[in-house]
């Protein structure tokens, strides 16, 4: 009889020290929010860059040393503007060579037809000089062809919007060295999940976040949707289009919210307050259980 009832007494202070800890010290917290009116909007998510809608990359077609530049950055430019010169010492001395090689045989040419008019000279050695001309003229046009290639010019109208090298280093074809366009208009660039870009149309209002710009909204608009996703990435290319008093500067990386439906007027909730379409209510004190529809 002892033994059962220091069993039982164990059992009650047991009992009564979890019965404690539940309700005072380890109570379960409920946080209590009011439901309102107001607008709801179904978003799509994607991140994205600032770039002009006309811009262009200027890379040089071979490895060279870039002997020039314009130091123009923030300069306007005029398309065929010459903007950077490489290396040309090697292929100006081939082209040099073959201008020497061209001159002999024009007078060649010149000599045969004399002596053909006198009768002194075959037909053919006039055919064959003419020939050796024809080649040596293209070869001096796909010699110029390649010294104009060192020259890098302005490929349209716009801005210098960023210098990358200076002269003394030597630049390849994956070297961009400058990058120009026009100012305005401006557009984000974005990246869409496959998954999402069935509700993505042109015309859709985006709402924009940038951690700079935090006092003021920043808008932009669905242009377009490039019509073949990256399957490497399974996103879809999205170009989203910037009011022309947009304070987002080139190169700027924001994140954008792609307004797919809106509501207004309608209840709102916590999204963290539904559950398998349930919501909980106070009562009097009590949580209670209570179905909603969403949408």
């Amino acid at each position: 009889l002892v033994r059962l009832l220091t069993l039982f007494g164990a059992l009650f202070v047991i009992g009564g020290t979890a019965l404690f800890w539940w309700l005072f010290i380890d109570p379960i917290t409920v946080t209590l929010v009011s439901v309102t009116r107001g607008s709801a909007a179904e978003v799509v998510y994607a991140t994205g860059v600032v770039e002009p809608v006309t811009w262009a990359k200027v890379a040089p077609l071979a490895r060279k040393r870039l002997i020039a530049t314009c130091t123009c950055e923030g300069r306007l430019v005029k398309a065929g503007d010459e903007i950077a010169r490489q290396d040309s010492s090697l292929e100006q001395a081939a082209l040099d060579e073959l201008l020497a090689r061209r001159e002999k045989l024009e007078n060649d040419l010149r000599r045969a037809s004399e002596l053909l008019g006198r009768n002194v000279a075959a037909a053919t050695a006039v055919e064959q000089a003419s020939t050796a001309l024809k080649e040596i003229d293209a070869r001096v046009t796909a010699a110029r062809e390649a010294l104009d290639d060192l020259i890098l010019r302005a490929p349209i109208d716009g801005t210098v919007l960023r210098e990358d090298f200076s002269a003394g280093e030597i630049i390849g074809t994956g070297d961009v060295i400058f990058w120009i366009g026009q100012p305005r208009p401006l557009q984000i660039t974005a990246d869409v999940n496959e998954d999402d870009i069935a509700r993505v149309k042109a015309g859709q209002k985006v709402l924009l976040r940038h951690e700079g710009f935090l006092a003021d909204p920043l808008n932009a608009t669905v242009k377009r949707v490039t019509p073949k996703g990256d399957p490497a990435t399974k996103t879809f290319r999205v170009h989203l289009a910037l009011p022309d008093d947009t304070p987002l500067l080139i190169g700027m990386s924001v994140e954008a919210n792609i307004i797919t439906d809106e509501r207004q007027d309608t209840l709102l909730v916590p999204a963290e307050a539904l559950s398998d379409g349930q919501v909980y209510s106070v009562t009097k004190g009590r949580l209670q259980k209570k179905a909603v529809t969403t949408g």
